[in-house]
Parts: structure tokens; C-alpha cells; sequence
């Protein structure tokens, strides 16, 4: 049964466990304004989510990650939803993510009626990748 709360500050080792990249800092920053979520299936943790503000004014979708095993049951689907309805309530009219190329993610966002509106290549720098995507769905 799917479930999704505010990440809090007991929620950490599951939290690093899983987005090794976020630094302390920012991980009590999505603590205190909101913008992480933990998913889970019954009382089992699966998976969680974060968001920015790009712009200061456009919920950007930075990471959704489900455990392997609980992928492709509904979760993932339900949790940004869930994220959607939310960004609506606080009155935000579109929303927006991101992926690269090569990746599977972009087929789940285009079902969920996202649609592609750009790109960054970073070619010749730290984060050498194929083309990142830049997607929007509007509320």
C-alpha cells in the first residue's frame, strides 16, 4: 500500500542509504522547507523524492528514486501525483524535471504528461554526460 510523508530528521540513514549525493546541509534543508518525501509500500521505506525552486518560483523535480524491487508497481506514479497535487494546492501552475537521454525516466515522465523543452549538454566539464533533458508538465 503506497504511502508518502515529509522526510524528517529520524528518516536520515534510509534517506543517505539511498541519495548518497545530498550533503547534510541540504538534507536538513529539505527537512525544513518541505521538499523531500519518503515513499513506502506498507510500513516498509522504498524510495523518496526531492524538489527545488527553479527560478525561486518553478517546483523543479531533482530526484525520485524507488528500490529496484518496487519499481514499476504504481509507486513511482502515486508519489508524483501525490508531488503535483501538492505543487497545485500552493498554487504553482507548472511543474518541471529533468533527465538525461539515455535514461529510462524519460518514457515514465512523458506518460505522466511531461513534456521536453530543452536540454544542457556539459561537455568539457565536472559533470561530462549525454544531453540532460529538460522536461514541464503544466497543472
Amino acid at each position: 500500500m503506497f504511502g508518502i510523508k515529509y522526510v524528517s530528521e529520524t528518516d536520515k540513514a534510509f534517506w543517505h542509504s539511498l541519495d548518497g549525493d545530498l550533503s547534510e546541509y541540504e538534507f536538513n534543508s529539505k527537512i525544513r522547507d518541505k521538499r523531500g518525501y519518503v515513499i513506502s509500500d506498507g510500513d516498509k521505506f522504498v524510495g523518496l523524492m526531492r524538489y527545488n525552486l527553479f527560478w525561486d518560483n518553478t517546483p523543479f523535480l531533482t530526484l525520485i528514486y524507488l528500490e529496484e524491487s518496487y519499481r514499476n508497481k504504481g509507486l513511482g506514479k502515486q508519489a508524483m501525483l501525490h508531488w503535483e497535487n501538492e505543487m497545485r494546492g500552493l498554487g504553482y501552475i507548472v511543474v518541471m524535471t529533468s533527465t538525461q537521454a539515455d535514461e529510462e525516466a524519460q518514457h515514465f515522465y512523458r506518460k505522466l504528461g511531461y513534456k521536453e523543452i530543452g536540454g544542457l549538454f556539459l561537455h568539457n566539464t565536472p559533470y561530462e554526460q549525454p544531453l540532460e533533458m529538460i522536461m514541464m508538465k503544466v497543472l
